[in-house]
């Protein structure tokens, strides 16, 4: 089915709307940290002057001493920022020659190298070269601070798995921000790095050490959540417990158990109605590496007019994911990472408890993932690109549409996401905005768990979420307005959504885009000690444009409550 039906069983909605919690569970509870310790200084506009007395032709610049051949690259910075002011060929006194010193070193640091230093040491200047020595800052230490109001010093495995540098290194200030990430990605702990001069009795000119200030609260967490996401055939609200434990092993890894439960009509026990579902998800850093498991299921049930009688229609999903993703590059303003991830989905319907054999299905398969992160004055910059494709593999099962050529489980498909965030200020009041463009594209036919969907508060906002648009490619975008109230620590926004699907399957629809506004309130209030709060989300909404007989309330309130301890 392309388009849901509030008053048939859809199984395919069902399924999406719950990937779809599960993907806000995992952005709530897998949160990013960003750890930026040096900040994109002016560039030097300094030119190098025109005539100084004394002075000496310049002809050549070497770089020589200890791993200087790793820094070749530094010597292009001698002529500028725009390369246009180059030393060779001209007549350097002692201010010029301090320029190009200044130069070099500033793009040396630019690379994170914080402590290599580039000196000018005594020398003949009349053969007409100038011949510069690089002091390389190396690591002599990695320790946890003295601390004894600290508590016990935490175990050496944490900065193991932490920091992606060790004993001899040369120091890089990328790897101390990467230890800081994955040192503070549990929300429970507090985590400070300092570069301190090396105490050891050998040290050496650039030697220095890492001394890292380490503080954890409670390993355990806790979170109750409420709100109405489901609809009128299932459920519709949802109410969900999340324990997590940081640091469980000592490893900087993170483990979340989470449990939902609609709670219409009958609190936990409608046999006719209603929605459940799990996700247990541990992930463990190392370095620039990160390895994660999820496995989820979930189930549905709702009751069905008969000729005769009722009937209770239900379906089943069990997910299960590994991914491994590398950090491949970063500087100042940017961060770039890999992820691979192999996935396997089952899913099964049934009537009054009777499976539903020609609806078993089951995908297996892998996900390339490219995702981008920048930093760019106040505004944050984040894109993903992904390529998930079918193999056949963990006993995935052939599509029932293969036979009619309406979809594969050896699906390939495209899938894309940019998000902007820029604070701003109007005269003394704060404001935000908040972007998000989504978008999918097939090279199969597509199966409807695979499709794109809009109309809900997860896609197209301004509707009920009973029915959708389902399609084999789309896009949307989601447009915040957010005002921050005083100091309440509560934000009005105003927002406006549009999106759009297309594909074979559109020919089954009473149109193919969606537009909504909507109108709310979010915030979080502390409640008690320690990281206790209560978060909420508080909205109304209303369609802006909608095809004609789209089937949606004229307006649509809705909320989300998490209590976190």
């Amino acid at each position: 089915m392309a388009q849901s039906n509030p008053t048939a069983p859809n199984p395919f909605i069902e399924e999406i709307r719950q990937q779809e919690r599960e993907r806000a569970l995992r952005e709530q509870q897998e949160r990013s940290v960003d750890a930026r310790l040096q900040r994109q200084g002016p560039a030097s506009t300094q030119r190098l002057p025109d005539a100084e007395t004394p002075c000496f032709r310049i002809d050549r610049i070497t770089l020589g001493g200890e791993l200087a051949g790793e820094f070749q690259w530094a010597l292009q910075a001698a002529g500028g920022e725009s390369g246009n002011d180059s030393p060779l060929g001209r007549c350097l006194g002692t201010e010029g020659i301090n320029i190009v010193l200044s130069r070099l070193q500033q793009a040396v640091i630019a690379q994170g190298y914080v402590t290599t230093r580039v000196l000018a040491g005594p020398q003949d200047l009349t053969r007409g070269e100038l011949a510069l020595t690089l002091v390389p800052g190396r690591i002599t230490a990695i320790r946890f601070a003295s601390d004894p109001d600290a508590g016990p010093t935490p175990s050496k495995r944490l900065l193991l798995s932490a920091v992606p540098a060790g004993v001899g290194d040369l120091l890089n200030i990328r790897d101390i921000e990467q230890g800081l990430e994955n040192l503070k990605r549990a929300p429970t702990a507090e985590a400070d790095i300092q570069i301190e001069p090396s105490k050891s009795p050998d040290a050496r000119p650039g030697d220095s050490e890492l001394v890292v200030r380490y503080a954890q609260g409670r390993r355990l967490r806790g979170a109750l959540s409420l709100d109405d996401s489901g609809t009128e055939a299932t459920g519709r609200y949802q109410m969900g417990l999340t324990a997590s434990a940081d640091s469980l092993l000592g490893l900087n890894d993170l483990f979340y158990l989470s449990a939902n439960h609609s709670i219409d009509d009958h609190f936990l026990g409608n046999p006719r109605k209603g929605t459940e579902g799990q996700t247990l998800h541990y992930s463990v850093p190392y370095g620039y590496w990160l390895a994660g498991f999820t496995a989820s299921r979930s189930r549905y049930r709702q009751s069905v007019a008969g000729l005769s009688q009722d009937y209770v229609y239900g379906g089943r999903t069990e997910n299960a994911e590994i991914k491994l993703s590398r950090l491949v590059w970063r500087s100042q303003q940017h961060k770039t990472t890999l992820s691979l991830r192999g996935f396997r989905r089952e899913s099964r319907s049934e009537v009054d408890d009777t499976e539903i054999e020609v609806q078993h299905r089951v995908v297996g398969g892998w996900e390339l993932g490219l995702n981008h992160k920048a930093f760019i004055g106040q505004a944050t910059l984040e894109g993903n690109l992904t390529h998930r494709r079918g193999t056949g593999a963990f006993g995935a099962l052939p599509a029932p549409e293969e036979a009619y050529g309406e979809g594969t489980s050896r699906m390939r498909l495209w899938a894309a996401d940019v998000q902007l965030t820029l604070p701003f200020q109007w005269g003394e009041q704060k404001l935000r905005y908040a972007g998000q463009w989504r978008a999918q594209w097939n090279r199969t036919p597509l199966t409807p768990q695979d499709r794109f969907a809009i109309g809900g508060r997860y896609s197209v906002r301004g509707f009920d979420g009973e029915t959708s648009l389902l399609a084999e490619r789309g896009w949307l975008l989601r447009n915040d307005l957010g005002w921050a109230m005083g100091a309440s620590g509560a934000e009005l926004y105003v927002g406006l959504d549009y999106g759009h699907v297309g594909g074979p399957s559109t020919r089954y629809l009473l149109g193919n885009h969606l537009a909504g506004a909507v109108l709310g309130v979010r915030g979080a209030l502390r409640t008690g000690p320690g990281t206790s709060s209560l978060n909420y989300d508080l909205f109304i909404g209303a369609p802006v444009w909608k095809p004609e007989g789209f089937p949606t309330a004229r307006m649509t309130a809705g909320f989300n409550l998490n209590y976190s301890f």
